[in-house]
C-alpha cells in the first residue's frame, strides 16, 4: 500500500512554505507540486511580475535541490545550456564541462526568447532525464524538474514554442495578478527584505524521491483509464481542434490525478480527480483551427466543454 500520509505531509511541509512567498496562490502552487510529484516539468506562462522566477526558487530552497537558472537570450547556443567539451593540454584528452542543464530544478526563465536550435537542447533532458554531448551520455540526477517561463503578450524577438516541445511539459498555468488583499499582504512582507531570503529547507531530496515513488502505487480502476482516454479521443474528434491530445497527454492526466488522489489523501483516483487535473494538463496541447481562431476559441473552453458532455464512469441516468 502506498504511504499516503507521507505524501500529503511532503506537499503540505512544500506547500505551507512556499506561500510564506507566493501569497494569495494555493492552486497555482498545489499544481506546482503535483507535477514536482509526478516527475513532471511545468510551463508557467504569464506577465511579467507576478512572481514566476520566484515561485520556483521558493520550491527549490523548500527542497534543499540544487538549483540553476537559465536566462534564454536569442544569442545563446545549445552548448551554452548543456556544456561543452574543452581540451586539456596537460591529460592531452577532452574533458566534459558541464553546462547549466546538469542540475536538479532548472529554472529556463523566458524560454521563448531562445532559438528553437536551442530549446531544442532541453528535449532529451526532459524526456528522458539524460543528456548526450558528444556522443556520450550523461544521466540527470534526481529528483530533476525544468521549470518554464514565458511572457504571452511580447512576439518580438521570441520564438514560440513548438508543439513537441510544448508536448513534453507535463502543465502550464498562470499566475494572474493577486487580488488587492494579497496584494497588501506582499507589500507587508517585503518591507524589510524579501521573503525569500529567510526561507528555509523542510524536505529533503530522498524524502521527495520517496514521495514520488509512492504517488506510482496509487490505484486507478479501469473505468477512470477508460475516461481519460475518452476525454483525449474527443480532443482528436472535436470540430475546432486541428491538433488533439497526443498519448504523451492522456499519460500526463493519469500521473497528476494519482498525484492529487495522493495529496487528498485517497490511494485511489475518482472521476473528479481526472476533472481537475484536465485542464492543465491537456489545455497546451490542444491546437485550435485556423477556422476556430478566427472566432476566438480558446482551448480551455473547448476542453470545459469535451468534459461537460462526456458521461462520468460510475455515474447513473436519474429516472422518474
Amino acid at each position: 500500500m502506498p504511504d499516503i500520509a507521507m505524501v500529503k505531509d511532503v506537499a503540505d511541509r512544500i506547500s505551507d512554505n512556499v506561500e510564506k512567498v507566493i501569497i494569495g496562490k494555493r492552486r497555482e502552487v498545489q499544481i506546482t507540486l503535483l507535477a514536482l510529484l509526478c516527475e513532471g516539468h511545468l510551463l508557467i506562462e504569464d506577465v511579467p511580475g507576478v512572481g514566476k522566477t520566484m515561485l520556483a526558487r521558493a520550491i527549490s530552497r523548500s527542497i534543499g535541490c540544487e538549483f540553476r537558472r537559465i536566462q534564454f537570450t536569442p544569442d545563446m547556443l545549445p552548448s551554452d545550456v548543456t556544456g561543452v567539451s574543452v581540451f586539456n593540454q596537460k591529460t592531452m584528452e577532452f574533458e566534459f564541462r558541464p553546462g547549466p542543464l546538469m542540475t536538479q530544478i532548472v529554472l529556463t526563465d523566458e524560454i521563448n526568447r531562445a532559438t528553437p536550435k536551442t530549446q531544442s537542447a532541453l528535449l532529451e533532458a526532459m524526456e528522458e532525464h539524460q543528456l548526450t554531448v558528444d556522443g556520450v551520455t550523461y544521466p540527470m540526477e534526481s529528483p530533476f524538474l525544468v521549470l518554464a517561463t514565458q511572457n504571452p503578450i511580447e512576439y518580438e524577438g521570441t520564438f514560440p514554442l513548438p508543439e513537441a516541445q510544448l508536448d513534453r511539459f507535463m502543465m502550464r498555468i498562470t499566475l494572474g495578478y493577486p487580488q488587492p488583499g494579497d496584494e497588501m499582504r506582499i507589500l507587508d512582507s517585503q518591507r524589510q527584505q524579501h521573503p525569500i531570503s529567510s526561507l528555509e529547507q523542510v524536505i529533503s531530496a530522498a524524502e521527495l524521491v520517496a514521495a514520488q515513488r509512492a504517488v506510482t502505487e496509487v490505484y486507478v480502476d479501469d473505468l477512470i483509464k477508460e475516461y481519460i482516454v475518452t476525454l483525449s479521443n474527443a480532443t482528436r474528434r472535436h470540430a475546432d481542434v486541428y491538433l488533439g491530445v497526443s498519448p504523451r497527454g492522456s499519460l500526463a492526466l493519469y500521473k497528476t490525478s494519482r498525484a492529487r488522489a495522493a495529496v487528498q489523501s485517497r490511494d485511489y483516483v475518482i472521476p473528479d480527480d481526472v476533472k481537475e487535473m484536465a485542464e492543465p494538463t491537456l489545455a497546451h496541447r490542444l491546437i485550435v483551427s485556423p477556422s476556430a481562431r478566427i472566432k476566438n476559441v480558446d482551448p480551455r473552453a473547448v476542453l470545459s466543454e469535451i468534459l461537460d458532455s462526456t458521461p462520468v464512469p460510475g455515474a447513473r441516468v436519474r429516472t422518474r
